[in-house]
Protein backbone atom coordinates (compact mmCIF):
# COMPACT_ATOMS: atom_id res chain seq x y z
CA UNK A 1 0.00 0.00 0.00
CA UNK A 2 1.24 3.81 -0.96
CA UNK A 3 0.91 5.77 1.86
CA UNK A 4 0.83 9.26 2.78
CA UNK A 5 4.24 11.13 4.05
CA UNK A 6 3.72 13.56 7.29
CA UNK A 7 6.53 15.32 8.37
CA UNK A 8 7.24 17.60 11.95
CA UNK A 9 9.80 20.42 10.99
CA UNK A 10 11.89 22.07 13.58
CA UNK A 11 11.30 25.63 13.72
CA UNK A 12 13.27 27.49 11.46
CA UNK A 13 15.98 29.05 13.42
CA UNK A 14 17.27 25.54 14.37
CA UNK A 15 16.67 24.48 10.92
CA UNK A 16 20.02 27.02 9.90
CA UNK A 17 22.34 26.02 12.92
CA UNK A 18 21.46 21.84 12.30
CA UNK A 19 22.15 21.79 8.36
CA UNK A 20 25.26 24.79 8.10
CA UNK A 21 26.85 23.36 11.70
CA UNK A 22 27.33 20.34 13.10
CA UNK A 23 24.29 19.65 14.61
CA UNK A 24 21.74 16.53 12.94
CA UNK A 25 18.35 17.77 12.07
CA UNK A 26 15.69 15.60 13.58
CA UNK A 27 12.57 14.81 11.53
CA UNK A 28 9.76 12.90 12.48
CA UNK A 29 9.16 10.75 9.90
CA UNK A 30 5.28 9.71 10.23
CA UNK A 31 5.11 7.59 7.17
CA UNK A 32 6.64 7.09 3.56
CA UNK A 33 5.33 7.03 0.02
CA UNK A 34 7.79 4.39 -1.40
CA UNK A 35 6.34 1.10 -0.83
CA UNK A 36 8.63 -2.63 0.38
CA UNK A 37 9.12 -5.00 3.00
CA UNK A 38 11.36 -5.70 5.18
CA UNK A 39 15.06 -4.78 3.95
CA UNK A 40 13.42 -3.23 1.41
CA UNK A 41 10.74 -0.66 3.80
CA UNK A 42 14.02 0.30 5.51
CA UNK A 43 14.87 1.73 1.84
CA UNK A 44 11.46 3.19 1.06
CA UNK A 45 11.24 4.82 4.69
CA UNK A 46 14.43 6.44 3.94
CA UNK A 47 14.59 7.69 0.52
CA UNK A 48 10.61 7.87 -0.24
CA UNK A 49 10.55 11.29 1.91
CA UNK A 50 13.54 12.53 0.15
CA UNK A 51 11.43 12.33 -3.18
CA UNK A 52 8.17 13.29 -1.68
CA UNK A 53 10.04 16.82 -0.40
CA UNK A 54 11.30 17.81 -4.23
CA UNK A 55 7.14 17.17 -5.04
CA UNK A 56 5.97 18.58 -2.28
CA UNK A 57 8.08 21.55 -1.25
CA UNK A 58 10.89 21.95 -3.62
CA UNK A 59 9.46 22.04 -6.86
CA UNK A 60 5.68 24.26 -5.71
CA UNK A 61 4.52 27.40 -7.37
CA UNK A 62 5.34 29.32 -4.41
CA UNK A 63 9.03 27.84 -4.36
CA UNK A 64 11.58 26.71 -6.93
CA UNK A 65 9.06 26.45 -10.22
CA UNK A 66 7.08 30.31 -9.38
CA UNK A 67 10.67 31.89 -8.81
CA UNK A 68 12.39 29.93 -11.97
CA UNK A 69 9.62 31.26 -13.88
CA UNK A 70 8.28 34.67 -12.62
CA UNK A 71 12.08 35.57 -12.90
CA UNK A 72 11.94 35.71 -16.46
CA UNK A 73 10.42 37.36 -19.56
CA UNK A 74 8.08 34.02 -19.94
CA UNK A 75 5.57 34.65 -16.91
CA UNK A 76 3.93 37.54 -14.82
CA UNK A 77 1.95 37.44 -12.03
CA UNK A 78 0.31 40.91 -10.90
CA UNK A 79 -2.11 41.67 -8.20
CA UNK A 80 -5.31 40.46 -9.82
CA UNK A 81 -8.02 43.25 -8.97
CA UNK A 82 -6.01 44.93 -6.82
CA UNK A 83 -6.01 42.39 -4.23
CA UNK A 84 -5.39 38.43 -5.09
CA UNK A 85 -1.49 37.27 -5.27
CA UNK A 86 -0.53 40.38 -3.89
CA UNK A 87 1.23 37.85 -1.03
CA UNK A 88 3.86 41.51 -0.18
CA UNK A 89 4.70 42.48 -3.15
CA UNK A 90 7.15 39.35 -3.87
CA UNK A 91 6.29 38.17 -6.61
CA UNK A 92 6.40 41.57 -8.48
CA UNK A 93 9.81 42.08 -7.29
CA UNK A 94 10.99 38.66 -8.55
CA UNK A 95 9.79 39.48 -12.04
CA UNK A 96 11.31 43.07 -11.93
CA UNK A 97 14.37 41.75 -10.76
CA UNK A 98 14.46 44.27 -7.46
CA UNK A 99 14.24 41.35 -4.77
CA UNK A 100 15.48 41.76 -1.57
CA UNK A 101 16.74 39.35 0.99
CA UNK A 102 13.90 39.54 2.65
CA UNK A 103 11.82 38.27 0.06
CA UNK A 104 9.15 35.63 0.68
CA UNK A 105 9.77 33.52 -2.75
CA UNK A 106 13.36 33.63 -2.33
CA UNK A 107 13.33 32.37 0.89
CA UNK A 108 10.92 29.53 0.83
CA UNK A 109 12.55 28.17 -2.11
CA UNK A 110 15.82 28.31 0.06
CA UNK A 111 14.75 26.98 2.94
CA UNK A 112 13.26 24.19 1.19
CA UNK A 113 16.18 23.18 -0.79
CA UNK A 114 18.75 23.07 2.17
CA UNK A 115 16.24 21.02 4.16
CA UNK A 116 15.76 18.88 0.94
CA UNK A 117 19.68 18.89 0.86
CA UNK A 118 19.41 17.71 4.73
CA UNK A 119 17.07 15.40 3.95
CA UNK A 120 18.82 13.35 1.23
CA UNK A 121 22.52 13.69 3.57
CA UNK A 122 20.50 11.95 6.45
CA UNK A 123 19.06 9.15 3.74
CA UNK A 124 22.38 8.71 2.36
CA UNK A 125 24.16 8.14 5.47
CA UNK A 126 21.33 5.67 6.28
CA UNK A 127 21.58 3.68 3.54
CA UNK A 128 25.77 3.24 3.84
CA UNK A 129 24.89 1.53 6.86
CA UNK A 130 22.49 -0.19 5.73
CA UNK A 131 25.01 -1.61 3.11
CA UNK A 132 27.71 -2.27 5.59
CA UNK A 133 25.12 -4.33 7.71
CA UNK A 134 24.69 -6.21 4.54
CA UNK A 135 21.59 -4.42 2.98
CA UNK A 136 21.89 -5.59 -1.10
CA UNK A 137 18.75 -3.62 -1.48
CA UNK A 138 20.25 0.06 0.14
CA UNK A 139 23.20 -0.03 -2.67
CA UNK A 140 21.95 1.29 -5.49
CA UNK A 141 19.30 4.09 -3.04
CA UNK A 142 22.94 4.95 -2.03
CA UNK A 143 23.72 6.08 -5.19
CA UNK A 144 20.77 7.55 -6.02
CA UNK A 145 20.89 9.85 -2.54
CA UNK A 146 24.21 11.20 -3.65
CA UNK A 147 22.98 11.68 -7.24
CA UNK A 148 19.86 13.95 -5.42
CA UNK A 149 22.86 15.86 -3.51
CA UNK A 150 24.04 16.84 -6.56
CA UNK A 151 21.11 17.56 -8.10
CA UNK A 152 19.65 20.13 -4.87
CA UNK A 153 22.87 21.65 -5.14
CA UNK A 154 22.73 22.38 -8.73
CA UNK A 155 19.87 24.42 -8.34
CA UNK A 156 21.51 26.42 -5.40
CA UNK A 157 24.33 26.99 -7.53
CA UNK A 158 22.10 28.29 -10.05
CA UNK A 159 19.96 30.25 -8.08
CA UNK A 160 22.43 31.67 -5.55
CA UNK A 161 25.83 30.59 -6.79
CA UNK A 162 27.18 28.78 -3.80
CA UNK A 163 26.67 24.80 -2.74
CA UNK A 164 27.39 23.09 0.40
CA UNK A 165 29.57 20.18 0.95
CA UNK A 166 28.67 18.02 3.70
CA UNK A 167 29.65 14.66 3.89
CA UNK A 168 28.45 13.70 7.15
CA UNK A 169 25.88 15.08 9.57
CA UNK A 170 28.01 15.44 12.31
CA UNK A 171 30.45 17.49 9.92
CA UNK A 172 29.97 21.63 9.46
CA UNK A 173 28.94 22.38 5.95
CA UNK A 174 31.85 23.74 3.70
CA UNK A 175 30.83 26.87 1.37
CA UNK A 176 31.99 26.34 -2.49
CA UNK A 177 31.62 28.94 -5.20
CA UNK A 178 32.71 29.11 -8.98
CA UNK A 179 35.07 25.74 -10.02
CA UNK A 180 35.51 24.71 -6.77
CA UNK A 181 31.74 24.16 -6.90
CA UNK A 182 31.68 22.93 -10.49
CA UNK A 183 34.55 20.01 -9.19
CA UNK A 184 32.58 19.37 -6.34
CA UNK A 185 29.38 18.36 -8.21
CA UNK A 186 31.38 16.95 -11.23
CA UNK A 187 32.95 14.36 -8.64
CA UNK A 188 29.95 13.65 -6.82
CA UNK A 189 28.42 12.81 -10.00
CA UNK A 190 30.73 10.96 -11.74
CA UNK A 191 31.09 8.69 -8.73
CA UNK A 192 27.49 7.03 -9.02
CA UNK A 193 27.90 7.69 -13.07
CA UNK A 194 28.77 4.13 -13.85
CA UNK A 195 27.40 1.83 -10.91
CA UNK A 196 23.82 3.62 -10.82
CA UNK A 197 21.26 1.26 -11.91
CA UNK A 198 19.62 2.01 -15.59
CA UNK A 199 16.27 0.40 -15.18
CA UNK A 200 14.13 2.37 -13.24
CA UNK A 201 11.25 4.39 -14.28
CA UNK A 202 11.29 8.16 -14.32
CA UNK A 203 10.45 8.27 -10.58
CA UNK A 204 13.58 7.87 -9.11
CA UNK A 205 17.51 8.95 -10.12
CA UNK A 206 18.92 6.51 -12.84
CA UNK A 207 22.57 6.17 -14.45
CA UNK A 208 20.87 8.22 -17.67
CA UNK A 209 19.31 10.89 -15.05
CA UNK A 210 22.94 11.25 -13.93
CA UNK A 211 24.10 11.72 -17.21
CA UNK A 212 21.80 14.48 -18.31
CA UNK A 213 22.80 16.28 -14.91
CA UNK A 214 26.20 16.08 -15.77
CA UNK A 215 25.25 17.33 -19.30
CA UNK A 216 23.31 20.26 -17.76
CA UNK A 217 26.61 21.09 -15.44
CA UNK A 218 28.94 21.04 -18.10
CA UNK A 219 26.77 23.16 -20.37
CA UNK A 220 26.15 25.31 -17.75
CA UNK A 221 29.55 25.17 -16.04
CA UNK A 222 31.07 28.98 -17.73
CA UNK A 223 27.77 30.62 -16.36
CA UNK A 224 28.86 29.07 -13.08
CA UNK A 225 32.43 30.00 -13.01
CA UNK A 226 31.15 34.08 -13.46
CA UNK A 227 28.38 34.47 -13.17
CA UNK A 228 28.24 38.12 -13.08
CA UNK A 229 30.34 38.56 -16.97
CA UNK A 230 30.35 37.10 -20.30
CA UNK A 231 30.28 32.99 -20.26
CA UNK A 232 32.95 31.35 -21.66
CA UNK A 233 32.38 27.95 -23.03
CA UNK A 234 34.88 25.58 -22.85
CA UNK A 235 35.53 23.28 -25.76
CA UNK A 236 35.96 20.43 -23.12
CA UNK A 237 32.60 21.37 -21.45
CA UNK A 238 30.94 20.96 -25.14
CA UNK A 239 32.57 17.99 -25.38
CA UNK A 240 31.44 16.52 -22.55
CA UNK A 241 27.66 17.45 -22.77
CA UNK A 242 28.10 15.63 -26.52
CA UNK A 243 29.36 12.47 -24.72
CA UNK A 244 26.49 12.46 -22.24
CA UNK A 245 23.56 13.45 -24.59
CA UNK A 246 24.57 11.07 -27.17
CA UNK A 247 24.60 8.63 -24.92
CA UNK A 248 21.05 9.20 -23.65
CA UNK A 249 19.66 10.02 -26.95
CA UNK A 250 21.44 6.06 -27.81
CA UNK A 251 19.22 5.06 -24.98
CA UNK A 252 15.42 3.40 -24.39
CA UNK A 253 13.94 7.07 -24.63
CA UNK A 254 11.89 8.60 -27.58
CA UNK A 255 10.16 11.61 -28.90
CA UNK A 256 6.37 12.08 -28.49
CA UNK A 257 4.74 12.28 -31.43
CA UNK A 258 2.17 14.36 -29.23
CA UNK A 259 3.53 17.13 -27.72
CA UNK A 260 1.12 17.44 -24.65
CA UNK A 261 1.14 13.32 -24.07
CA UNK A 262 4.66 14.20 -22.16
CA UNK A 263 2.27 16.03 -19.51
CA UNK A 264 -0.87 14.29 -19.83
CA UNK A 265 -3.01 12.46 -17.22
CA UNK A 266 -1.13 8.68 -18.26
CA UNK A 267 2.47 10.51 -18.99
CA UNK A 268 4.09 7.77 -16.03
CA UNK A 269 4.84 5.46 -19.73
CA UNK A 270 5.36 8.44 -21.70
CA UNK A 271 8.68 7.56 -23.40
CA UNK A 272 10.21 10.97 -23.37
CA UNK A 273 10.49 10.94 -19.41
CA UNK A 274 13.54 11.07 -18.25
CA UNK A 275 13.31 11.95 -14.57
CA UNK A 276 9.86 13.33 -13.17
CA UNK A 277 8.23 13.33 -9.84
CA UNK A 278 6.45 10.46 -9.48
CA UNK A 279 2.78 11.12 -8.75
CA UNK A 280 0.67 7.98 -9.42
CA UNK A 281 -1.02 6.53 -5.98
CA UNK A 282 -3.21 9.88 -5.49
CA UNK A 283 -1.21 11.24 -2.70
CA UNK A 284 -1.98 14.25 -0.69
CA UNK A 285 1.69 15.37 -1.31
CA UNK A 286 1.09 15.36 -5.23
CA UNK A 287 -0.12 18.38 -6.75
CA UNK A 288 -1.41 19.80 -9.99
CA UNK A 289 -0.14 23.31 -9.06
CA UNK A 290 1.96 23.95 -11.95
CA UNK A 291 -1.34 23.63 -14.06
CA UNK A 292 -4.22 25.31 -11.98
CA UNK A 293 -1.88 28.21 -11.38
CA UNK A 294 -2.43 29.98 -14.25
CA UNK A 295 -5.79 28.71 -15.72
CA UNK A 296 -8.92 31.01 -14.64
CA UNK A 297 -10.67 30.79 -11.31
CA UNK A 298 -13.93 30.28 -13.22
CA UNK A 299 -13.22 27.66 -14.90
CA UNK A 300 -13.86 24.12 -13.95
CA UNK A 301 -11.75 21.71 -15.85
CA UNK A 302 -13.14 18.40 -14.47
CA UNK A 303 -16.56 18.23 -14.31
CA UNK A 304 -16.77 15.66 -12.31
CA UNK A 305 -15.23 17.36 -9.31
CA UNK A 306 -16.85 20.50 -9.43
CA UNK A 307 -14.09 22.09 -6.87
CA UNK A 308 -11.46 21.80 -9.62
CA UNK A 309 -10.74 25.27 -10.51
CA UNK A 310 -7.68 27.55 -11.43
CA UNK A 311 -6.34 30.64 -9.66
CA UNK A 312 -6.13 33.04 -12.26
CA UNK A 313 -2.36 33.70 -11.24
CA UNK A 314 0.24 34.07 -13.59
CA UNK A 315 0.06 34.83 -17.07
CA UNK A 316 2.31 34.57 -20.58
CA UNK A 317 4.20 38.36 -20.77
CA UNK A 318 3.36 39.96 -23.59
CA UNK A 319 7.25 39.57 -24.84
CA UNK A 320 7.22 35.69 -24.75
CA UNK A 321 4.15 35.32 -27.02
CA UNK A 322 5.64 37.96 -30.08
CA UNK A 323 8.71 35.50 -29.55
CA UNK A 324 6.34 32.98 -31.31
CA UNK A 325 4.63 36.01 -33.61
CA UNK A 326 8.17 36.84 -35.14
CA UNK A 327 8.49 33.23 -35.68
CA UNK A 328 5.46 32.54 -37.94
CA UNK A 329 4.66 35.89 -39.14
CA UNK A 330 1.11 36.26 -40.30
CA UNK A 331 0.46 32.52 -39.69
CA UNK A 332 -1.10 32.11 -36.40
CA UNK A 333 1.26 29.83 -34.21
CA UNK A 334 -1.44 27.62 -32.60
CA UNK A 335 -1.88 26.81 -36.57
CA UNK A 336 2.01 26.28 -37.28
CA UNK A 337 3.30 24.87 -34.48
CA UNK A 338 1.69 21.77 -32.61
CA UNK A 339 3.34 22.78 -29.42
CA UNK A 340 1.87 26.00 -29.10
CA UNK A 341 -1.79 24.68 -28.16
CA UNK A 342 -3.86 21.21 -28.71
CA UNK A 343 -7.64 22.25 -29.17
CA UNK A 344 -10.06 20.17 -27.14
CA UNK A 345 -12.86 22.02 -25.93
CA UNK A 346 -14.58 21.62 -29.63
CA UNK A 347 -17.56 24.18 -29.64
CA UNK A 348 -19.91 23.26 -32.09
CA UNK A 349 -20.19 25.81 -35.36
CA UNK A 350 -23.24 27.11 -34.74
CA UNK A 351 -22.52 28.40 -31.09
CA UNK A 352 -18.95 29.73 -31.90
CA UNK A 353 -20.44 33.15 -32.79
CA UNK A 354 -21.17 34.89 -29.84
CA UNK A 355 -22.72 38.32 -30.94
CA UNK A 356 -25.84 39.75 -29.17
CA UNK A 357 -24.98 36.72 -26.55
CA UNK A 358 -24.09 37.24 -22.91
CA UNK A 359 -24.60 35.83 -19.69
CA UNK A 360 -27.64 37.63 -19.29
CA UNK A 361 -29.34 35.62 -22.28
CA UNK A 362 -27.16 32.66 -22.75
CA UNK A 363 -29.64 29.88 -21.09
CA UNK A 364 -30.07 27.89 -24.06
CA UNK A 365 -26.56 28.51 -25.50
CA UNK A 366 -24.67 25.52 -24.71
CA UNK A 367 -24.13 22.00 -25.44
CA UNK A 368 -23.90 18.69 -24.30
CA UNK A 369 -20.88 16.57 -23.42
CA UNK A 370 -20.28 13.62 -21.09
CA UNK A 371 -18.84 14.52 -17.86
CA UNK A 372 -15.25 12.30 -18.17
CA UNK A 373 -15.17 13.63 -21.88
CA UNK A 374 -14.51 16.65 -21.40
CA UNK A 375 -11.03 18.53 -21.52
CA UNK A 376 -10.02 21.91 -21.28
CA UNK A 377 -7.69 23.17 -24.47
CA UNK A 378 -3.62 22.83 -23.88
CA UNK A 379 -0.81 24.90 -24.43
CA UNK A 380 -1.21 28.65 -24.42
CA UNK A 381 -5.02 29.91 -24.15
CA UNK A 382 -6.56 32.68 -25.82
CA UNK A 383 -9.91 33.97 -25.57
CA UNK A 384 -13.55 33.13 -24.32
CA UNK A 385 -12.96 30.07 -22.64
CA UNK A 386 -15.81 27.47 -22.74
CA UNK A 387 -16.71 25.06 -19.62
CA UNK A 388 -18.84 23.55 -17.29
CA UNK A 389 -21.40 25.62 -15.21
CA UNK A 390 -22.81 25.65 -11.77
CA UNK A 391 -26.37 26.57 -10.48
CA UNK A 392 -26.98 28.34 -7.45
CA UNK A 393 -26.56 24.97 -5.27
CA UNK A 394 -23.46 25.07 -6.54
CA UNK A 395 -24.37 21.48 -8.36
CA UNK A 396 -22.92 21.52 -12.43
CA UNK A 397 -25.77 21.83 -14.71
CA UNK A 398 -26.78 18.89 -16.65
CA UNK A 399 -28.34 18.12 -19.81
CA UNK A 400 -31.49 16.31 -19.94
CA UNK A 401 -29.74 13.17 -20.50
CA UNK A 402 -27.15 13.68 -17.71
CA UNK A 403 -24.59 15.23 -19.89
CA UNK A 404 -22.87 18.32 -18.79
CA UNK A 405 -23.69 21.07 -19.87
CA UNK A 406 -20.61 23.61 -21.71
CA UNK A 407 -21.32 27.22 -22.15
CA UNK A 408 -19.13 30.31 -22.32
CA UNK A 409 -17.57 30.85 -19.08
CA UNK A 410 -19.00 33.71 -16.52
CA UNK A 411 -16.13 36.23 -15.83
CA UNK A 412 -17.72 35.94 -11.12
CA UNK A 413 -15.85 38.69 -10.88
CA UNK A 414 -18.24 41.15 -12.82
CA UNK A 415 -22.04 41.82 -12.41
CA UNK A 416 -24.89 43.48 -13.65
CA UNK A 417 -25.06 45.29 -17.13
CA UNK A 418 -21.42 44.55 -16.86
CA UNK A 419 -20.96 40.83 -16.13
CA UNK A 420 -19.38 39.57 -19.06
CA UNK A 421 -17.07 36.19 -20.07
CA UNK A 422 -13.92 34.77 -19.47
CA UNK A 423 -12.06 36.57 -22.16
CA UNK A 424 -8.35 36.01 -22.04
CA UNK A 425 -6.71 38.73 -23.80
CA UNK A 426 -2.92 39.53 -24.68
CA UNK A 427 -2.22 42.63 -22.54
CA UNK A 428 -0.89 41.87 -19.13
CA UNK A 429 0.68 44.23 -16.40
CA UNK A 430 0.98 45.74 -13.37
CA UNK A 431 -1.36 48.76 -14.23
CA UNK A 432 -4.55 48.05 -12.65
CA UNK A 433 -6.20 47.84 -15.94
CA UNK A 434 -3.37 44.84 -17.17
CA UNK A 435 -3.42 42.98 -14.07
CA UNK A 436 -7.45 42.93 -13.98
CA UNK A 437 -8.56 38.58 -13.99
CA UNK A 438 -9.29 38.42 -17.01
CA UNK A 439 -5.80 39.30 -18.57
CA UNK A 440 -2.92 37.81 -20.23
CA UNK A 441 -2.94 34.77 -22.23
CA UNK A 442 -2.32 31.21 -19.76
CA UNK A 443 -0.05 28.18 -19.85
CA UNK A 444 -2.40 25.22 -19.90
CA UNK A 445 0.30 22.66 -20.38
CA UNK A 446 -0.38 19.85 -17.80
CA UNK A 447 -3.68 17.75 -17.96
CA UNK A 448 -5.79 18.47 -15.28
CA UNK A 449 -6.01 15.09 -13.66
CA UNK A 450 -8.89 13.29 -13.55
CA UNK A 451 -7.78 12.18 -10.02
CA UNK A 452 -8.21 15.49 -8.66
CA UNK A 453 -11.19 16.22 -6.42
CA UNK A 454 -9.82 20.05 -6.12
CA UNK A 455 -8.05 22.61 -7.64
CA UNK A 456 -4.24 21.56 -6.46
CA UNK A 457 -3.95 18.44 -5.09
CA UNK A 458 -4.15 14.96 -5.85
CA UNK A 459 -2.75 14.58 -8.74
CA UNK A 460 -1.84 11.92 -10.93
CA UNK A 461 0.01 13.71 -14.10
CA UNK A 462 3.65 13.08 -13.42
CA UNK A 463 5.46 16.27 -13.49
CA UNK A 464 8.79 16.77 -15.47
CA UNK A 465 11.90 17.54 -14.64
CA UNK A 466 14.27 15.73 -17.07
CA UNK A 467 13.04 15.04 -20.82
CA UNK A 468 14.47 13.92 -23.82
CA UNK A 469 13.27 17.01 -25.97
CA UNK A 470 15.70 18.69 -23.35
CA UNK A 471 18.59 16.63 -24.05
CA UNK A 472 18.35 17.28 -28.01
CA UNK A 473 18.35 21.28 -27.53
CA UNK A 474 21.45 20.77 -25.00
CA UNK A 475 23.16 18.87 -27.12
CA UNK A 476 22.54 21.08 -30.16
CA UNK A 477 23.70 23.77 -28.19
CA UNK A 478 27.11 22.18 -26.94
CA UNK A 479 27.62 21.76 -31.32
CA UNK A 480 26.94 25.35 -32.31
CA UNK A 481 29.53 26.64 -29.21
CA UNK A 482 31.53 24.23 -30.39
CA UNK A 483 30.99 25.52 -34.50
CA UNK A 484 29.39 22.61 -35.56
CA UNK A 485 25.80 24.66 -37.11
CA UNK A 486 25.00 21.73 -39.63
CA UNK A 487 24.89 19.70 -36.26
CA UNK A 488 22.95 21.57 -34.09
CA UNK A 489 20.49 21.96 -37.17
CA UNK A 490 20.20 18.47 -37.69
CA UNK A 491 19.25 18.51 -33.68
CA UNK A 492 17.15 21.10 -33.80
CA UNK A 493 15.13 19.62 -37.02
CA UNK A 494 14.81 16.39 -35.25
CA UNK A 495 13.25 17.47 -32.16
CA UNK A 496 10.72 20.06 -34.32
CA UNK A 497 9.59 17.26 -36.59
CA UNK A 498 9.15 14.73 -34.07
CA UNK A 499 5.70 15.77 -33.25
CA UNK A 500 3.61 14.07 -35.76
CA UNK A 501 0.57 13.70 -34.29
CA UNK A 502 -1.41 16.58 -35.71
CA UNK A 503 0.18 16.15 -38.94
CA UNK A 504 -1.02 19.77 -40.02
CA UNK A 505 0.48 21.55 -37.36
CA UNK A 506 3.79 19.80 -36.77
CA UNK A 507 6.41 22.39 -36.97
CA UNK A 508 8.25 22.27 -40.40
CA UNK A 509 12.27 21.91 -40.21
CA UNK A 510 14.22 25.60 -39.80
CA UNK A 511 16.82 26.31 -42.89
CA UNK A 512 19.40 27.67 -40.64
CA UNK A 513 20.40 28.28 -36.76
CA UNK A 514 22.20 30.69 -34.76
CA UNK A 515 22.22 31.18 -31.09
CA UNK A 516 19.26 33.60 -31.16
CA UNK A 517 17.28 30.81 -32.82
CA UNK A 518 18.55 28.31 -30.70
CA UNK A 519 17.02 30.45 -27.74
CA UNK A 520 13.73 30.85 -29.38
CA UNK A 521 13.53 27.56 -29.82
CA UNK A 522 14.09 26.38 -26.51
CA UNK A 523 11.60 28.60 -25.42
CA UNK A 524 8.93 26.51 -27.89
CA UNK A 525 9.72 23.82 -26.55
CA UNK A 526 10.46 23.89 -22.73
CA UNK A 527 8.33 26.58 -22.19
CA UNK A 528 6.20 26.57 -18.40
CA UNK A 529 8.91 24.11 -17.12
CA UNK A 530 10.64 26.17 -15.13
CA UNK A 531 13.97 26.10 -17.27
CA UNK A 532 13.43 29.67 -18.95
CA UNK A 533 15.63 32.03 -16.38
CA UNK A 534 18.53 29.38 -16.89
CA UNK A 535 18.47 29.50 -20.72
CA UNK A 536 18.43 33.37 -20.65
CA UNK A 537 21.17 33.80 -18.11
CA UNK A 538 23.21 31.34 -20.73
CA UNK A 539 22.11 33.26 -23.76
CA UNK A 540 22.86 36.51 -22.57
CA UNK A 541 19.31 37.63 -22.50
CA UNK A 542 18.34 38.15 -18.51
CA UNK A 543 19.31 41.64 -18.59
CA UNK A 544 16.72 42.38 -20.94
CA UNK A 545 13.89 44.51 -20.76
CA UNK A 546 10.06 42.82 -20.47
CA UNK A 547 6.51 43.90 -18.68
CA UNK A 548 7.40 45.60 -16.03
CA UNK A 549 10.81 44.57 -15.55
CA UNK A 550 13.68 47.30 -16.66
CA UNK A 551 16.88 46.25 -14.63
CA UNK A 552 19.48 45.44 -16.65
CA UNK A 553 21.81 44.67 -13.57
CA UNK A 554 24.02 41.43 -14.25
CA UNK A 555 24.52 41.17 -10.13
CA UNK A 556 20.21 40.18 -10.22
CA UNK A 557 21.35 36.84 -12.13
CA UNK A 558 21.71 35.15 -8.53
CA UNK A 559 19.12 35.65 -6.48
CA UNK A 560 19.88 37.18 -2.44
CA UNK A 561 20.65 34.95 0.23
CA UNK A 562 17.81 35.38 2.18
CA UNK A 563 18.41 37.34 5.55
CA UNK A 564 17.24 34.91 7.70
CA UNK A 565 19.60 32.47 6.76
CA UNK A 566 22.62 34.48 7.27
CA UNK A 567 21.40 35.42 10.94
CA UNK A 568 20.59 31.88 11.39
CA UNK A 569 24.42 31.17 10.84
CA UNK A 570 25.82 34.32 12.71
CA UNK A 571 27.43 31.82 14.97
CA UNK A 572 30.48 31.78 12.66
CA UNK A 573 31.03 35.22 11.03
CA UNK A 574 31.75 35.71 7.45
CA UNK A 575 30.56 32.12 6.85
CA UNK A 576 27.28 32.90 4.90
CA UNK A 577 27.89 35.73 3.01
CA UNK A 578 25.38 37.92 0.71
CA UNK A 579 25.69 38.03 -2.75
CA UNK A 580 26.89 40.77 -4.59
CA UNK A 581 24.38 43.89 -5.37
CA UNK A 582 22.16 43.01 -2.45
Amino acid sequence: MKKSLVVKLLPLTVFFFAFFGCTTLEEEVIDESLTGAGQAEVVSGSIGPVYGFLRGAIWLHTTQFGLQEIASDEAILPYRGGRDWFDGGKFIAVHQHLTTPGNALVGDTWTNMTLGLSRALTAEERMRLEVKEGNAAAQDALYEMIAMKAYINMMILDNWGLVFKKNAANEKSEILRGQEAISYLEKELLSVRDVIKSDKGAGRLNQFSVKALLARLYLNAAVYRDPYGTPTFKKEDMDNVIKYTNEIVAGPYALSPEYFDIFGDNNSTNRELIFAMDQRGVLQTEHQRWQYWSISGDLVPRPEFPNTRGTDAAAMTTDFYQTWVDAYGSVDPAVADARFSMKQTIVPANLQNLTGITPANDQDHYYCVDAKSFQIDRGIIRGVLWGPRKDATGKIILCPDGKVRIYPVINARTSGANRTYVNHNLQVDFTEQGSLHNTGYRFSKYQFSSTGPDCCSYSSVDIVLIRLGEIYLMRAEAKLRNGDNAGALADVNALRTSRTARPSQRPAALTSISTDILFREAGFELYWEGLRRNYQIRFGKYEGTWTGKTSTNPQKRLFPIPQRAIDGSSNEKGYLVQNPGY
